[in-house]
């Protein structure tokens, strides 16, 4: 070994060249998109010889261990139905994304812009309105101006049809005060949500389209630590479902 293979203390130098641990996560991401796309190209090809091979390889690439079992192939006609399936379940999402950027519009058309909030999640369209927007404080009855805001809703809501619609009552979790005529707030959540549920009816939605539930102080938006934490908390939730039969 050369002399300048050692410092100056007589102990070998460490080889300071570049690291090329980057090529082992290299080689892995390969192997994974390579598996992925023999998996698409199993699922075009609808071979269920081929997409039985498929998901053992990544089943492997993955890390999965062996059981030794042999997979049971997969019919043409199991293929099918989940191809079809997941072709609905798509489109089902991208009708939902338009149905939410719709109702954005009539949102800002009505001027509830910071009144009604919405969300887009998993092909679920969540509408939430505070409680205080609709109800008396510790009430359960619809206020004039809380039916005037459901009128609002339907005139949406009438124009989807296709749409299957939970409405979801919430609390915070305060109990209910001393001389309260409710129990306790699951009490009072489903009665909030029941009675927009009726009066929804009232305008005309047909029933088999509403459900009604009361979730009390549970997925609370906010921590209940400050009271206006509790009144974001204390809301109602149209949450909008698309029908698969639509």
């Amino acid at each position: 070994m050369a002399d300048d293979d050692y410092d100056a203390l007589g102990e070998e130098r460490e080889e300071s060249g570049p690291s090329h641990h980057w090529l082992i996560s290299l080689a892995d991401m390969s192997m994974l998109l390579m598996s992925f796309f023999i998996l698409l190209f199993s699922m075009s090809s609808v071979d269920s010889k081929k997409f039985s091979e498929s998901v053992s390889s990544v089943k492997s690439a993955l890390g999965g261990k062996d059981s030794g079992a042999t997979m049971a192939p997969i019919s043409s006609g199991d293929m099918n139905v989940l191809v079809e399936q997941a072709k609905i379940k798509q489109r089902i999402i991208g009708e939902q994304r338009r149905v939410y950027d719709q109702f954005r519009s009539f949102v800002s058309s009505k001027g509830l812009e910071g009144v009604v909030a919405a969300t887009l999640e998993a092909g679920k369209i969540t509408v939430n309105f505070p409680a205080g927007v609709l109800f008396p404080k510790d009430g359960v009855d619809l206020t004039d101006e809380g039916k005037a805001r459901i009128r609002t809703m339907f005139e949406f809501l009438i124009k989807t049809s296709g749409e299957r619609i939970n409405i979801r009552g919430f609390t915070d979790d305060a109990p209910p005060g001393g001389g309260s005529r409710f129990r306790d707030n699951w009490e009072i959540s489903s009665l909030r949500a029941v009675a927009v549920l009726r009066y929804l009816v009232s305008l005309g939605m047909a029933p088999n389209r509403l459900t009604a539930t009361g979730l009390a102080d549970l997925e609370p938006l906010y921590p209940n630590d400050t009271p206006d934490h509790r009144a974001r908390n204390q809301r109602v939730e149209f949450v909008l479902e698309r029908w698969i039969g639509e």
